[in-house]
């Protein structure tokens, strides 16, 4: 009879100490070649690392810790709602604190839009954007069927899931799972000025030539079949902030209406403050039917996402079914609310939204000051407290640099040796080549930091310019 097999030893204690930064890792990273950086604590605008560094985070994450690491408010909020009820199913009930943020984020449009709905994360937020479309068509009278498309950008991303990566047109992004996409979704030119205007021509040229594309694609996909336009007011990591011309989301809006169908915009980065405005639309002389934000909603304190719906849409579901097909386990969860309604309340009692308008003049002035004459700096854009840097080999003629230079990255771990945080991003171009960095300092920026944040930029650019072998000056 054989003997019988002991079974494995377990440990009473876990094999790696995260603190010691070693290469096995139990997590499955972004990148399982190396170990990423190890951030201990984080206070204010600065965060730490296990290896003694430190860095004033400039972009906030990704777009993300807007008033900052820490807030005391915030921790706070957090905790008194854990005392009363830490979950809530959402399926059966309510609470009062998804009640008092969803007031002050309809407050906070002016009552332009009539309902929120509070999920996790920006790609939830687009998936409920496509299905509230959708289920949009089905409740009105009579009901609409047909309407089972959408038209989007190249150039943009509305999230990871599979729908919200089918509506994004970042060809990077989508390359591993294209044969899983939907295939219901069309694709028009991004409002890019640095790329996309021809030498000679107006904005309102400009404008009209954007106009007439979107117009010929509703035309090609059957002007009844679309449910709605996606687009992001100003195009985040996938483009390095690229902001829409004068004039340009009122033409799309136009267009929208003579066929009937939505505009959704996608304020994930862009939008709770970022861009100067608590909502990009509000500078854009447009409202839309449906729109995302994330990211600023709740300062990184908690995942939270929201979907924001119009009076339209809201009155179409009142006056039908009532009820939107779709929910999620964590929906609306309350100490998510509870910080996100802080954050919010902190942003409008300390007029944070006027800051970032004030202070992104100042930034967008030095960072003009500073890189428009480095040879590899071809475009600098942004609006508020959201810009961005492209790199170019060729100022003349905007050619890239090859995919193996590695600028974007290069110039990313420069900034962080230097102290600063650049969010790097490539495929600025066609999706596959072009490099870019983007800034998003919190809402709480001094004039003096954003000079220093200025300084600091066009240091890591030019010493990262320098010590690469292949760049010569003249």
């Amino acid at each position: 009879m054989a003997a019988a097999t002991e079974p494995p030893k377990i440990s009473s204690s876990p094999p790696e100490n995260p603190e010691n930064h070693q290469s096995v890792s139990a997590v499955l990273h972004r990148t399982l070649k190396s170990a990423p950086p190890q951030v201990l604590s984080a206070n204010g605008k600065y965060v730490s690392f296990s290896d003694g560094s430190r860095i004033l985070d400039t972009t906030c994450g990704a777009g993300v810790a807007c008033i900052g690491y820490n807030d005391k408010r915030v921790r706070e909020a957090m905790i008194n709602q854990i005392d009363k009820f830490s979950y809530c199913n959402s399926m059966f009930f309510g609470h009062p604190i998804g009640e008092q943020l969803a007031t002050e984020l309809i407050h906070g449009t002016d009552g332009v839009m009539s309902k929120a709905y509070i999920m996790c994360s920006g790609s939830e937020a687009m998936e409920a954007a496509m299905k509230m479309a959708r289920q949009y068509y089905m409740e009105v009278s009579p009901p609409q069927p047909q309407r089972v498309n959408f038209i989007a950008r190249e150039g943009s991303y509305h999230g990871t899931t599979l729908g919200s990566l089918s509506m994004s047109g970042h060809v990077a992004r989508r390359s591993l799972f294209t044969d899983m996409l939907l295939s219901n979704i069309g694709r028009v030119s991004a409002c890019n000025a640095y790329r996309g205007m021809v030498e000679g021509q107006t904005v309102e040229e400009y404008v009209q030539q954007l106009a007439d594309e979107l117009d010929r694609k509703f035309q090609q996909m059957g002007p009844d079949t679309v449910c709605a336009f996606v687009a992001e007011p100003v195009v985040g990591a996938t483009l390095g902030c690229v902001p829409a011309v004068p004039g340009y989301f009122k033409a799309m809006g136009e267009v929208c209406r003579k066929y009937g169908a939505l505009l959704i915009l996608d304020e994930v980065m862009s939008g709770m403050g970022r861009c100067g405005t608590l909502h990009v639309w509000q500078q854009e002389d447009v409202q839309p039917d449906i729109q995302t934000i994330a990211k600023g909603l709740g300062g990184g304190y908690a995942s939270i996402a929201g979907m924001l719906i119009n009076h339209r849409i809201a009155d179409a579901l009142k006056g039908g079914t009532g009820t939107f097909s779709h929910g999620h386990t964590y929906q609306g969860h309350p100490i998510a609310c509870a910080a996100a309604l802080e954050v919010q309340r902190i942003i409008r009692t300390e007029n944070l939204v006027t800051n970032v308008r004030k202070t992104g003049h100042q930034l967008g002035a030095l960072l003009h000051e500073y890189l428009d004459p480095h040879p590899q700096v071809g475009n600098v854009r942004g609006k508020g407290l959201f810009w961005g840097i492209e790199f170019v080999a060729d100022k003349a003629t905007k050619e890239p640099f090859p995919r193996s230079a590695n600028i974007a990255n290069l110039i990313h771990v420069k900034g962080m040796k230097l102290g600063i945080s650049l969010y790097p991003g490539v495929g600025t171009m066609d999706g596959i080549l072009g490099d870019h960095i983007l800034l998003a300092p919190a809402y709480t920026s001094t004039p003096k930091e954003i000079k220093e944040i200025s300084l600091k930029v066009k240091e890591v650019v030019y010493k990262t310019f320098e010590e690469l072998p292949f760049i010569t000056t003249s």
